[in-house]
């Protein structure tokens, strides 16, 4: 079993390892398109049998970490919900909360996900914790309890909190920018934004090993787009 990975592009990836380690090295579970994290794969058949039991079975634990953004006007939230919005009484999001829609694909927009609030889908549920309030953009955990495609980026989206940079389902015009956070700022001419991609990173991986069945918790580091981005936050907008 190797693990390992920044920017997650599976199909380019592949390849690479294949080359370092074989062409026996099987990739073991989905990570979707422009999510980077930890990325697990398989030496043998066997391992590999034993890691897809561990994911079906929902053994296997995910923890995301991602930057949301929270609509600011009427057309805004039109825009990425019809769906009730979630918030604690002070107008941010609850400390923790749970969302439960089912999913499917969106048959009329490719790559994106399409919501069930009530039947339809498959079922899909996702565990959320706030961990900084930065007023329109939070910082948070995100522990998907199955494992859909774009799972976190449909239903954060759905409760009027799309993730930074999410083109499918958020606000792609909203952008992370140095001016927006610091007074005075000079280089708006050339500014690109701090995250420029999307917002959304899988940090760890808890597992048993396939052969000693060992737990084991697998973690890649944030990139480092996603540091600054939190220390220019917590410098010019804690909430």
């Amino acid at each position: 079993m190797t693990a390992g990975g920044q920017m997650a592009d599976i199909p380019a990836l592949m390849p690479f390892l294949q080359q370092k380690f074989g062409k026996h090295i099987i990739n073991a579970h989905r990570l979707d398109s422009e999510v980077s994290g930890v990325v697990i794969c398989a030496k043998t058949k066997t391992a590999l049998d034993s890691l897809s039991g561990e994911f079906q079975s929902k053994m296997a634990q995910r923890i995301y970490h991602g930057l949301v953004v929270l609509p600011q006007t009427e057309a805004e939230t039109e825009q990425v919900t019809q769906f009730p919005l979630v918030r604690s009484p002070g107008g941010g999001l609850p400390a923790e909360f749970e969302i439960r829609y089912g999913l499917g694909p969106d048959l009329n927009v490719p790559g994106r996900m399409h919501v069930y609030r009530r039947r339809g889908g498959k079922p899909a549920v996702s565990l959320i914790r706030v961990l900084e309030s930065f007023g329109r953009f939070v910082w948070v955990e995100g522990r998907p309890e199955t494992s859909r495609e774009r799972q976190l980026q449909a239903h954060l989206a759905a409760v009027g909190a799309p993730i930074l940079g999410d083109s499918a389902h958020g606000l792609p015009e909203v952008k992370l920018l140095l001016s927006g956070l610091k007074r005075g700022y000079k280089g708006k001419a050339n500014e690109t934004p701090l995250v420029d991609r999307l917002g959304l990173h899988l940090s760890e991986i808890t597992l048993r090993h396939p052969d000693s069945r060992e737990s084991l918790s697998i973690n890649a580091p944030l990139p480092i787009a996603f540091e600054i981005a939190l220390k220019n936050l917590r410098k010019f907008r804690r909430a």
